[in-house]
């Protein structure tokens, strides 16, 4: 018989109460470290950003405070074509599937973390049938029941063992986990939003392409009545021969523009086709068919620098990357300390195929190990200054991430604004030089002007057509690039809800 305070068991009995207290002892100590959890604590970077925008009246004066989304900005383009092909990207291009599969990565990866936090139990059996050699003592292996007896041997059970987390390794491996898989999601938002841009940078490119063509075009049957116009002169001996060389040399030269004007859009279809996922032809039909260069209908919400900490998916990948490298600092550091486990086996063993499934056949093995490295040649130290130089290598990477997009918005806000005002200013002297062109044309007809005079009013009229539409498109494009730039094509309050990344602290500059 055993005595435990107050109890007097049998001794079977008595052990399985040791082993019970001695397991439960083991949990309470275990309890009492599970606070101790080394390595840095996590905390937000605080970034001083300015007041507002510098270049923020390049845009309309009430767009700063406008309350109008981001979200789906390729809509305040106004064009249902563009809006349809990027609905599509966003359904089925392969840049957001990969993407996406990275984001499955990182959330398996995040399971493999935190399953270290379970125990791992094997389970197995076997049978094995021995004869021992003659020839050498028993209980050399592979040996057996003795010189030339024969054996068998049954088995079956499993083995568990759970490694205590005391020192928080796993539970800085966790943290690591989760902030890479936030940064994975945040990364997925950022390729959607490039995604977005792209096609609509594309499409403006395409539209472009196709107002130039038209521009070409109507100012190559312009020169072309000029040159019947100096033909009919020459052969009435009213005009030189050199005046009629000019005019087929202007036609000549709008003719050759026509070409690449063509591979231009052509290129800029098969480019967005590839993008939304389809053959690049498979738009052809679709896209062929000229229209207008895409224009807002509704005014910029560009809002505050402090915005975009929140609203650029870059900038919150970044900080979450800051974040998973802080927590690996711990995880290195957890080698530093004592590894503690609980091991243990239980299972049928017989040499007897009638007695193996009876009580006599069980065994059970249970106890706690410790492992603690006591030298490797500063290993482990040297591994935890290299996560801290990996941690401040991504607060860096993040402060130039934020610079980063400040310089955006301020590039594209000038972009956006003088284009706009460049715009304007061509759109006038686009106007002067097609009344200067049909002056010119009338004074030759009467012939109190030479052939220069018309030469050149045409050649003014489509250098300013050509470079109105092309600063269209620049407009179009600059206003793009401003979208992207402030973070718009998704939702920041449903990117919290999915990924789960923290607020980032901003500080105003003065």
């Amino acid at each position: 018989m055993a005595r435990i305070p107050g109890l007097v068991l049998p001794q079977r009995h008595a052990r399985m109460w040791y082993m019970r207290l001695a397991c439960a002892a083991a949990f309470a100590w275990t309890g009492v470290l599970a606070g101790c959890t080394v390595g840095p604590d996590y905390v937000a970077p605080k970034t001083a950003l300015p007041a507002g925008y510098v270049e923020r009246d390049q845009v309309s004066s009430n767009t700063a405070s406008s309350n109008a989304s981001l979200d789906a900005w390729w809509q305040n383009l106004g064009d249902t074509t563009l809006d349809a092909l990027i609905e599509e990207a966003l359904q089925s291009a392969p840049d957001l599937a990969e993407a996406e599969a990275r984001v499955r990565e990182a959330r398996a990866l995040r399971g493999i973390a935190g399953a270290a936090d379970y125990p791992e139990i094997d389970a197995g059996g076997l049978y094995r049938r021995t004869h021992g050699s003659a020839n050498v003592p028993t209980g050399v292996q592979p040996g057996g029941m003795g010189p030339g007896k024969n054996g068998n041997l049954w088995q079956a059970g499993f083995d568990a063992s759970w490694e205590l987390d005391v020192f928080g390794g796993t539970r800085r491996s966790v943290e690591s986990a989760d902030a890479s898989y936030e940064a994975a999601v945040a990364g997925s938002q950022d390729v959607r939003l490039t995604l977005a841009a792209e096609i609509a940078r594309n499409y403006i490119e395409l539209r472009g392409a196709q107002r130039r063509l038209d521009v070409a075009r109507r100012n190559l049957a312009i020169q072309q009545d000029g040159l019947v116009l100096t033909r009919a002169q020459f052969d009435a001996g009213l005009a030189s021969r050199l005046d009629m060389l000019r005019a087929e040399a202007l036609v000549a030269d709008t003719q050759a523009e026509i070409p690449s004007l063509t591979a231009n859009a052509r290129g800029s279809i098969y480019r967005i086709g590839a993008l939304v996922g389809h053959q690049p032809e498979a738009l052809l039909a679709q896209l062929d068919a000229p229209q207008a260069i895409p224009a807002p209908v509704a005014d910029v919400p560009v809002g505050l620098p402090s915005d975009l900490l929140q609203r650029r998916p870059d900038i919150r990948a970044a900080e979450r990357r800051l974040a998973a490298a802080n927590a690996r600092i711990g995880v290195a550091k957890a080698d530093l300390y004592p590894h503690f486990s609980l091991t243990g086996a239980a299972g049928l063993e017989s040499l007897d195929a009638s007695t193996f499934l009876t009580s006599p056949s069980r065994y059970l093995s249970v106890g706690p190990s410790i492992r603690w490295l006591i030298f490797d040649a500063g290993r482990v130290r040297f591994q935890v200054h290299a996560e801290e130089a990996r941690t401040d290598a991504a607060a860096a990477a993040y402060q130039r991430t934020v610079l980063g997009a400040l310089r955006d918005v301020e590039t594209a806000l000038v972009s956006y604004g003088q284009a706009r005002v460049r715009r304007d200013r061509l759109a006038a002297e686009t106007a002067s030089d097609r009344e200067a062109v049909t002056v010119a044309t009338r004074l030759y007809r009467q012939g109190l002007v030479d052939f220069l005079p018309v030469l050149d009013a045409e050649r003014s009229l489509y250098a300013a057509d050509d470079k109105l539409a092309q600063t269209d498109r620049d407009t179009a494009l600059a206003l793009v690039a401003l979208y992207k730039s402030l973070g718009g094509g998704w939702s920041a309050q449903s990117g919290n809800a999915v990924s789960g990344v923290s607020t980032v602290t901003a500080v105003a500059a003065p």
